[in-house]
């Protein structure tokens, strides 16, 4: 066996050879398994996708940097090592605790619409709306991105080494090159099929003049980026969302008349990241928080949660009855999320109501133990308006990173970034890639005479499953963690803290140990893993399971006993570090 997961075989359940029953689209597909560890520290630890982002993040630490200081810092390197996955044309959501007011608080960086679309805006002139890859490549899929403005404020609030000398490491690997690897390099030979080289920018950065892929192992350089970054290291946001850089955004837009944009200068200009309270919901002894609407993340985890607490998982144990459990649970809180969650702004959603435990009891009432539910229906929490809403199911793809870090003082950072479908709208701009985040708005506007929750208006953020997450016991952090995976983030983290608050796991086993997913619809099982000998345990309760790839890039940290724990997805190319 050449390649394992940590877990499994520390366990003694080796790997177990899952059937995949049928396909599962991920834009950013399997890149193969790297073996992980986990690792250990006493002063500060970064986790993230990519072991070039880690090496920046821990250097920032090492020089007596702040968390957030190295979030810029990871975020860049990220941007130039990991391009189909996030970066400054895309937009993110970071969960921050602030060790010396107790505080925790979170910055929304989510894109936005251009101010002049409206709800039909994914509508066809003969009345019918547009396929999901007709949208995404090209100008009508990109929205105004926050990242750059997110990570100013934050910075602004919270960090302590000047904000030019962030960007440092970044602009010195895209001027002198860095090595494709194996995952980048995969991905751009998949997006071939997906339409990456029809865009001019696209095609000559990532493949070659014969139109050949860039393979792995191949010297990547981009002086546009470089210059890119030069220009907001010195100017701050207001040079990406004025001037040179937005002219620049503005004429990739222009560039794909048959999906054009409506966005403007002013759209850009602006642009404003918002600060807002953590959303938290109490499981067992301890408080999970991250990131509200317009993330349905925390909400979701919450909901799944919430509904848990009503069962003792820890007896139940790792196993076919807690897959059950967590799937029905998981039924409930999607189908909630498809009526209720949308931009908060511009939808009333009953967040109270949603996370009222009551009504979470109510709801982990209707799962039985023995048999799985039909599809679920929403129920009707306090605070809400369900007969006035359609649900909305638009799928979201899965091209997003996450990292967690921990600095010398005990702040902490728990971010998840995006650009949407795995590179984007397929458009380039400043050598960065323009995020397809409007196809995470429902495609229509109402149904049945009911309008739909998330559907898009002018100046509104799209619905995310991000849940980038911070877990307190007695007020204080014990956990951080997130993950990619477009909707499939939710149960993604759900399962693995189900995994480190009721079973003992560290970190590393939490992420290690085979995923379990349901969206309100089949139970999926990830294929390689101890979960898929599950079917037919689940199939008897009534599942219908599906054994598949589930690429996560889950990156946690643990805190306690004056030690920092960490793990790093085996299924891309992350790494952990501290001192």
């Amino acid at each position: 066996m050449t390649i394992r997961m940590h877990f499994l075989v520390a366990a003694g359940l080796g790997l177990i050879g899952g059937t995949v029953l049928a396909a599962d689209i991920q834009p950013e597909g399997p890149s193969g398994l790297t073996e992980q560890s986990g690792a250990t520290a006493k002063q500060f630890m970064v986790a993230a996708a990519n072991s070039h982002a880690v090496e920046a993040g821990y250097d920032v630490l090492k020089d007596g940097g702040s968390a957030i200081d190295a979030a810029v810092a990871v975020q860049m390197v990220l941007n130039l090592v990991e391009p189909q996955s996030s970066g400054i044309g895309g937009g993110a959501f970071l969960v921050y605790w602030d060790a010396v007011t107790g505080k925790l608080t979170t910055y929304d960086g989510r894109e936005t619409a251009p101010a002049a679309a409206g709800p039909d805006y994914f509508m066809k002139p003969d009345g019918g709306r547009k396929g999901f890859w007709e949208a995404v490549n090209g100008a009508g899929s990109v929205g105004v991105p926050g990242t750059v403005a997110m990570l100013e404020m934050a910075h602004t609030a919270h960090g302590k080494l000047p904000w030019p000398d962030l960007f440092r490491p970044a602009i010195r690997m895209a001027r002198d090159g860095f090595e494709i690897s194996p995952r980048l390099g995969g991905a751009i030979a998949r997006a071939v099929k997906r339409g990456l080289p029809d865009q001019a920018a696209a095609r000559d950065y990532f493949y070659h003049p014969d139109g050949s892929a860039k393979k792995p192992g191949t010297v990547l350089r981009n002086p546009a980026f470089a210059a890119s970054l030069e220009a907001i290291a010195a100017g701050g946001a207001k040079a990406f969302y004025e001037g040179e850089i937005a002219e620049s955004m503005l004429a990739a837009l222009a560039s794909t008349p048959d999906n054009p944009s409506l966005m403007t200068a002013a759209d850009l200009a602006g642009y404003r990241a918002i600060e807002r309270a953590p959303v938290c919901v109490a499981y067992r002894a301890f408080e999970i928080c991250g990131m509200g609407p317009p993330s349905s993340g925390a909400l979701t985890v919450g909901q799944i949660l919430g509904m848990l607490a009503q069962f003792d998982m820890k007896a139940v144990g790792y196993g076919p009855v807690a897959a059950h459990l967590f799937a029905e649970a998981s039924r409930l809180a999607y189908a909630d999320r498809a009526l209720y969650m949308a931009d908060e702004d511009y939808a009333e959603v009953p967040v109270r109501g949603l996370l009222d435990p009551h009504y979470l009891r109510a709801r982990a009432a209707l799962i039985d133990t023995g048999h799985a539910m039909e599809k679920a229906t929403p129920g009707t929490p306090p605070f809400a308006r369900k007969g006035d809403l359609f649900p909305d199911r638009q799928p979201e793809r899965a091209g997003t990173s996450h990292f967690v870090i921990v600095d010398a003082a005990g702040n902490a950072v728990s971010m998840t970034t995006t650009i949407e479908t795995g590179f984007g709208s397929r458009l380039m701009a400043g050598g960065f890639l323009l995020n397809n985040e409007l196809t995470d708005f429902s495609f229509l506007p109402e149904k049945d005479g009911k309008p739909i929750a998330n559907r898009v208006e002018g100046g509104k953020r799209p619905r995310s499953s991000m849940a980038p997450t911070i877990v307190l016991k007695d007020g204080r952090p014990v956990i951080l963690i997130g993950s990619p995976g477009g909707s499939r983030i939710i149960p993604y983290v759900a399962w693995a803290l189900v995994g480190m608050i009721d079973w003992d796991m560290d970190p590393q086993q939490a992420i290690d140990m085979g995923h379990v997913s349901n969206r309100n619809g089949p139970t999926d099982l990830e294929e390689g893993t101890p979960v898929a000998s599950w079917r037919s345990a689940l199939e008897a309760k009534g599942h219908t399971v599906k054994v598949r790839s589930m690429n996560s890039g889950l990156h946690t940290i643990s805190i306690g006993d004056g030690m920092l724990t960490g793990g790093a997805d085996p299924r891309r190319e992350g790494a952990v570090r501290g001192d």
